[in-house]
């Protein structure tokens, strides 16, 4: 299993793990047991719809309409579960761009195109092979698209960057977070860390006053809860923008 690294846009490299290619056969066999049991659905419900139309041609239109969402499984779930089928989802693996940014429908759709080389016309060899000898396990869908099938097993650290972990549904305080660069919040949050673990209380009180006659908050919360709270609201920021 290779490593990819990734330059996000705040110029922050996180490192990943390249999915092997036995994980993505098991991922796309899982997909297709789930293909199959929703095409035993639409056999049963196609039976039913027989019962009701007495017209062949009304009841294979129907029938066609229900199987209809099965045929785009793959570019739907990718786009609407951010890169992820089932398969890919109980493996704890996704689709990423090279290149950081986040993947566009587009994308996606060009991956779901190329399946019918990958995969459908010459029996999958194609894709087997593109991933084999491919530095990145890329097959031609990913080249085309730019993507690359990441493992989300082991989350990324984000301690030694600029990066906070913020919660989903987590809510800024200062709005003018934004004023900072990168470099001014890299270097703030080495020194709160470091302030931290030593209980340097006056290196801590002393950020917390060169912080605060840039942003110009007038906060009451107090040194350390105004500095993680800064750089959470600095990420959920940038992350945004």
């Amino acid at each position: 299993m290779g490593n990819l690294q990734i330059n996000t846009t705040q110029n922050v490299n996180l490192d990943y793990k390249i999915v092997s290619i036995g994980e993505r056969i098991v991922a796309f066999l899982i997909d297709g047991f789930i293909l199959y049991l929703y095409a035993l659905l639409v056999d049963t419900i196609g039976d039913a719809i027989g019962y009701v139309y007495e017209d062949r041609w009304t009841q294979r239109g129907l029938v066609a309409l229900i199987f209809l969402p099965a045929m785009f499984y793959s570019l739907l779930m990718h786009s609407i579960f951010n890169g992820r089928t089932v398969g890919k989802m109980l493996l704890r693996m996704r689709v990423v761009r090279l290149d950081g940014t986040p993947v566009h429908w587009s994308n996606y759709l060009v991956r779901w195109m190329l399946r019918l080389v990958d995969i459908w016309l010459f029996f999958g060899s194609v894709g087997l092979l593109t991933i084999l000898f491919t530095e990145r396990r890329q097959r031609l869908g990913d080249a085309a698209a730019g993507t690359v099938v990441i493992s989300t097993k082991n989350k990324v650290k984000v301690t030694h960057t600029i990066l906070e972990e913020v919660e989903e549904k987590y809510e800024p305080i200062f709005t003018n977070v934004t004023l900072l660069t990168d470099k001014d919040v890299r270097l703030i949050k080495e020194t709160y860390h470091i302030a931290r673990r030593s209980n340097d209380f006056k290196t801590l009180t002393a950020l917390r006053v060169k912080v605060d006659s840039i942003l110009q908050t007038n906060s009451n919360l107090y040194d350390r809860e105004y500095l993680d709270t800064v750089l959470k609201d600095y990420n959920y920021y940038t992350q945004k923008m």
